[in-house]
């Protein structure tokens, strides 16, 4: 069988799922020519890239299977329509929701100790400059608390923060251990970020949440506080980010997603107190290990005419085998 991969970064993610499939062929292709290297595939691995019916037509790939969990750039439907399997890795038990959750951390700790600035005080031969913020003590607002927010929660907890969380099912269990101090729903979004010294967006993207944190919601922020984003980009309306920012409102960003990704160095937001990585708060050796392992699985699953686990859909027929 052929695997397509439709983004020719995450290299590690090819070589871990090659070294499980050995008999299988698995290419790389840029999202933009995702449709003249379609013929002969069997399986998409779409990435960020835009899986439409267009694509769904052009091929006779028989499974959509993400590298991960957000499907938000395949039309699950018109897959549907087409007989093709739609399937997505959950982030728990895979090591993903983890190492999303380390890197949430990482950007939090340094927004709060202020190292880019700390890199150029030591450049410049000075010490004790600047003073930074202490996490221990503060509130935490994680936004979307599944698999990656309550890891999150679990480690906020050791560092001695107190932890809020916003969720779209305000009667969900929250994950093990995790505990929260008051959990408010969508509708009130408001009223928790207002409370907060710190604001992580860890949910899952939905289209209904496209802009969520928009220029209401930055104004809503404590004064000072500090927003991290490891989840998408299309949550957030970068323009009212940036004036939050120039304003003040918002005391620093740390950004591992943003929305139009890849963006240039001269995207406006990173001109700010911004810290931006490139989408790599899941990359590291756990989640590929877990997350290659369940894609594997599924490829398999496929090839022998059966369903793939954690599917978005149920298709009545499977156009390769028809």
């Amino acid at each position: 069988m052929k695997i397509l991969f439709c983004d020719e970064g995450y290299s590690e993610a090819r070589r871990r799922l090659a070294r499980l499939l050995p008999e299988h062929a698995i290419q790389a292709t840029a999202p933009s020519r995702v449709v003249e290297r379609l013929p002969g595939v069997d399986v998409v691995v779409p990435y960020m890239a835009q899986i439409d019916a267009r694509v769904i037509d052009a091929g006779t790939f028989g499974l959509i299977q993400q590298f991960g969990v957000g499907l938000e750039t395949v039309d699950v439907e018109a897959a549907t329509r087409a007989g093709v399997w739609v399937a997505r890795i959950p982030s728990g038990g895979t090591g993903n929701a983890e190492s999303v959750a380390e890197h949430a951390l990482l950007l939090m700790l340094a927004l709060a100790r202020r190292l880019p600035q700390a890199e150029q005080t030591l450049r410049n031969g000075q010490l004790g400059e600047p003073a930074g913020t202490a996490l221990a003590g503060k509130t935490a607002c994680i936004v979307g608390i599944g698999s990656a927010g309550g890891a999150l929660a679990l480690r906020l907890q050791a560092l001695g923060m107190r932890a809020i969380a916003v969720r779209k099912n305000i009667g969900g269990q929250a994950p093990a251990g995790a505990a929260f101090e008051h959990v408010y729903g969508l509708a009130e979004l408001k009223d928790a970020v207002a409370c907060a010294d710190f604001v992580v967006i860890t949910a899952r993207y939905e289209p209904d949440a496209h802009h969520m944190f928009d220029r209401t919601v930055f104004d809503a922020m404590k004064p000072g506080a500090f927003f991290i984003n490891v989840a998408r980009g299309g949550f957030v309306d970068h323009a009212a980010l940036a004036d939050a920012l120039r304003a003040g409102r918002v005391a620093g960003a740390g950004l591992d997603v943003i929305e139009g990704e890849p963006i240039g160095p001269s995207h406006p937001v990173l001109a700010l107190n911004v810290i931006a990585t490139p989408h790599v708060a899941g990359v590291t050796d756990l989640s590929y290990e877990g997350i290659a392992r369940e894609v594997a699985e599924n490829v398999r699953r496929y090839a022998r005419g059966e369903a793939p686990r954690y599917a978005a859909n149920a298709p009545a027929f499977n156009r390769a085998r028809a």
